[in-house]
C-alpha cells in the first residue's frame, strides 16, 4: 500500500467528495496528510474516524509523501505540484494546468490506463464534461472508429465550485420574491436561465471549455484526426452536467448495437426506454460514479450517425471518482501480489 498519501485541497467540493470516496473504498494508505491554503491551515478535518489537522500547502510539505492527489485552481497546481514531483511523489493532478502538456499522462481509467501506469510524475485528470463524453465515445470509437462529434453540455453550477452553486440557490429564492440579486460566479442570472458560455472566449468564437473538449479527448482516445464542435452552457441544474451527443463513425452502428456495446463498457449504465419515460436525469445521477447514457437513436440526417444523451455526477466521474481510480489502478498495479508459479 502506499505509506503516506497528501491530499490537497480537502476542504473543497471536489475534495470533500474525495474523502469520501477514499473511505468507502477502504483505499490502500497506511497515513494521509491533508493540505489546503493558509486560510484553511489549522482546522480540525474528520476522516476515518480521527481528527486530523490541516497543513499549510508549502513545497516542503509533500517530503515523505508517496502519493498525491490535488484538486487546486491551475494556478496553485503549477506552482507547488512540481515540489511534489521533486520530492518524489506520483501526482493526480485534477486542475486544467498539466492536462495538454506533451509529457503529462491525461487519464480516464476505463479508457486509457496504460497511460498512467507509465507516466512520471504528474497524471491529469480530465474536465468534466470531457470525461463523460470520452467514456460515451470509447466503445462506439473501438467498434466503429469515430470520426465526427457534435455536442452540447447542459452544465451544472456545482461545476463552478460552492459559489456556484450558492448563486443559484439565492439568486432562485429573490427571483422568487421579486428581490434583487447580486451573483458572485456568473456575469448573468443563472435563475431560469441558460448561459450559452463556460469560460472565456477564444479562437473562431469557441469558449475555453468547448476546446477542452475538443483537445483533451484527442489526446485522451489517440486520435487527433477526430472532428469535435461542442457547445457548452450553464445551466440552472445544482448537480451532474448532461450531454447531446452526435456521432458519425465510418460504419453505420445501430441503436440496438449501441445499446450492447454501451452496456458492456466498464462504467457506463444504459438508461434507455422513452416508452416509460426512462432516460438518464441529473435528479436520478447524482451521487453515483457511472456514466449515463439513453434517448440512443439514430441520426436522420446522416447514414453513419448516431444520436445519444449522456448524464453523469460533475463531482464524482467528472472529478473526484476519476482521480481515485487513477489512483486505485496504480495501487493495484505496484502493489499487486506476484502469482504463484
Amino acid at each position: 500500500m502506499f505509506q503516506k498519501v497528501a491530499i490537497v485541497g480537502a476542504t473543497g467540493a471536489v475534495g470533500r467528495i474525495m474523502l469520501q470516496l477514499l473511505a468507502e473504498r477502504n483505499f490502500p494508505a497506511q497515513d494521509y496528510k491533508f493540505l489546503a491554503s493558509a486560510r484553511s491551515a489549522g482546522q480540525p478535518l474528520q476522516f476515518l474516524g480521527k481528527t486530523w489537522t490541516i497543513e499549510e500547502l508549502r513545497p516542503e510539505a509533500f517530503r515523505g509523501c508517496d502519493l498525491v492527489i490535488a484538486s487546486t485552481p491551475d494556478d496553485v497546481a503549477a506552482k507547488y505540484l512540481p515540489a511534489a514531483v521533486e520530492a518524489g511523489c506520483t501526482v493526480i493532478d485534477e486542475s486544467g494546468y498539466w492536462r495538454m502538456k506533451p509529457d503529462v499522462a491525461l487519464v480516464i481509467p476505463e479508457v486509457n490506463p496504460q497511460a498512467a501506469l507509465t507516466a512520471k510524475g504528474i497524471i491529469a485528470s480530465p474536465n468534466c464534461s470531457t470525461t463523460q463524453m470520452v467514456v460515451a465515445l470509447k466503445p462506439l470509437h473501438d467498434a466503429a472508429k469515430v470520426r465526427r462529434v457534435i455536442v452540447s453540455s447542459y452544465q451544472a453550477v456545482s461545476g463552478a465550485g460552492l459559489v456556484g452553486t450558492s448563486d443559484l440557490l439565492s439568486g432562485t429564492k429573490a427571483h422568487l420574491e421579486g428581490k434583487e440579486f447580486k451573483y458572485e460566479c456568473f456575469a448573468h442570472p443563472i435563475a431560469f436561465n441558460a448561459i450559452p458560455q463556460i469560460g472565456s472566449f477564444k479562437d473562431d468564437g469557441y469558449t475555453s471549455e468547448e476546446l477542452k473538449m475538443v483537445y483533451e479527448t484527442r489526446k485522451i482516445m489517440g486520435a487527433p484526426e477526430m472532428q469535435i464542435c461542442p457547445t457548452c452552457v450553464r445551466v440552472p441544474v445544482a448537480n451532474c452536467h448532461s450531454e447531446t451527443i452526435t456521432v458519425e463513425t465510418e460504419r453505420p452502428v445501430s441503436p440496438d448495437e449501441a445499446r450492447r456495446l454501451f452496456a458492456a463498457f466498464p462504467g457506463i449504465v444504459v438508461v434507455d426506454d422513452p416508452a416509460t419515460g426512462r432516460y438518464p436525469m441529473p435528479q436520478d445521477c447524482t451521487g453515483r460514479n457511472e456514466v449515463f447514457v439513453g434517448r440512443i437513436r439514430r441520426d436522420l440526417s446522416h447514414p453513419n450517425g448516431l444520436s445519444f444523451w449522456c448524464v453523469s455526477d460533475n463531482l464524482r466521474k467528472g472529478a473526484a471518482t476519476n482521480a481515485v481510480q487513477i489512483a486505485e489502478l496504480l495501487a493495484e498495479h505496484r502493489f499487486a501480489k506476484p502469482q504463484a508459479k
